[in-house]
């Protein structure tokens, strides 16, 4: 790069590209998502809001948090001495440990509707895990869901023999290779504060739903109407309401999201924020639709480790003590509120969504992903790691942003300025940004 060198992390980038299939593990921290060639793909170390590459470059996340993971900031010395005096006095033995009932009681003091828990320790694992508990309790098969609810078979299958089913519901492009055939017309999905839709997946299959499934917001705020309709609907249908809490939790307040929108679920999901990047995960749900998990196996050695548990504790003790929640709408407003300033003084045209600790732009021209690529390359160049995607966490504090928001105005001068040559992509040191899910060649 022109200011950056990124050599030993692009070298990793080449090796990994013939050693892990897809190179990384999580699609949303794939390089080719952001810019191929500038985004360093790797860290060496983490601490708050810094991150050094491979080559120690320095920058301050501005960017995907962990991809929501690390809500109070990386390396975090509170939940970290909890975790470091977990693993003193031994994480895993053949007894199950005393943490996990701990966090349980919690989880069910933070929303008073829940009665009953399990535990796993990833956020798709946990929705596979509620969509089975649903199917157990009911004796259906059938699921309608809105929103992003991960990889797993149950939710892949909504895109088999179709075009794109998934495509609304944040990622396009998901090929449902190796779901088995035979679960297509199991998982239908609908859109958010549309209604209409749902009414008509149970309508079409009547006495079949087994659960709707939906996020309790991502891009958009419900409609009063929507949240009770939903309710009832699930309700009228004998179908269990599962609240995916993986993204929205831990941003707003402390505890789901749903508890502020006003949703009555039957269960709820959470993983992400849960440990403050720990692998962490929890079902949440009524006493009687849980009980439901013994009609079913459902088990897994891992769920059983102490970290993932005391991390927890940590991680929601903390968040509550500091009222992290308003820290985040706070930061989050200001992040938002500095795009929507830029960019109007730029005259660039973008549409920006979300809530604010959890905010995106996506630029409205027909080069919207080389102009995204150009933006990523200038802030890296500035010192941030910064996407067109922005996750508040605890240790972002306004001076954070405000030397950000100061990067930001520069980066858009330039990307007027190679917009009126009318090739900004020549302009690119790496490869334009990628839309969706493809194959990495």
């Amino acid at each position: 790069m022109k200011h950056l060198n990124i050599q030993k992390s692009l070298a990793l980038q080449e090796h990994a590209k013939n050693r892990i299939p897809g190179l990384s593990q999580l699609l949303s921290k794939r390089p080719d998502q952001f810019s191929y060639g500038v985004w360093p793909g790797y860290f060496s170390r983490a601490k708050g809001v810094e991150i050094w590459d491979m080559d120690e470059n320095h920058y301050i996340d501005m960017s995907i948090g962990g991809i929501g993971a690390n809500v109070l900031g990386y390396a975090d010395p509170d939940v970290d001495r909890a975790v470091k005096e977990a693993i003193d006095r031994g994480t895993s033995s053949s007894l199950n440990c005393p943490e996990e009932v701990e966090l349980a009681d919690l989880l069910c003091e933070l929303h008073p509707w829940a009665e009953k828990v399990r535990f796993a320790r990833t956020g798709g694992e946990a929705m596979a895990v509620a969509v089975r508990i649903a199917r157990a309790f009911t004796g259906r098969d059938k699921i309608a869901f809105c929103g992003y609810h991960g990889w797993h078979d149950w939710y892949l299958s909504a895109n088999i023999g179709t075009e794109n089913a998934l495509g609304e519901h944040l990622l396009s492009g998901l090929d449902p290779a190796g779901v088995p055939k035979a679960l297509k017309g199991t998982s239908y999905p609908f859109r958010y504060n549309q209604l209409k839709e749902l009414e008509a997946i149970l309508e079409s299959n009547k006495d079949e739903i087994a659960a709707i499934v939906m996020e309790p917001l991502r891009n958009e705020w419900p409609t009063p109407d929507f949240i009770k309709g939903v309710r009832e609907l699930a309700t009228a249908a004998g179908a269990i309401l599962i609240i995916d809490e993986i993204s929205a939790a831990f941003r707003m307040n402390t505890g789901g999201a749903h508890l502020i929108l006003g949703f009555e679920p039957d269960m709820a999901a959470f993983s992400k924020a849960l440990g403050n990047g720990y692998p962490m995960a929890a079902i949440i749900g009524k006493g009687d639709v849980m009980d439901a998990a013994q009609q079913s196996f459902i088990s897994s050695t891992y769920w059983t480790e102490s970290i993932g548990p005391v991390a927890a504790l940590a991680t929601i003790k903390k968040h509550r003590s500091n009222d992290v929640g308003k820290h985040l709408m706070k930061i989050g407003r200001m992040v938002q509120d500095g795009w929507r300033t830029l960019f109007a003084k730029h005259g660039l045209s973008v549409h920006i969504d979300g809530i604010p600790p959890m905010g995106h732009f996506s630029f409205d021209h027909e080069k919207a992903l080389v102009l995204k690529a150009l933006f990523i390359q200038g802030m890296l160049e500035k010192g941030f790691l910064a996407t067109t995607g922005f996750y508040a966490m605890f240790a972002h504090q306004e001076e954070h942003v405000k030397h950000y928001l100061d990067a930001v105005d520069q980066v858009l001068t330039v990307i007027t300025e190679t917009l009126d040559t009318g090739h900004p992509e020549k302009y690119l040191l790496g490869k334009p940004a990628i839309a969706g899910f493809k194959r990495l060649n």
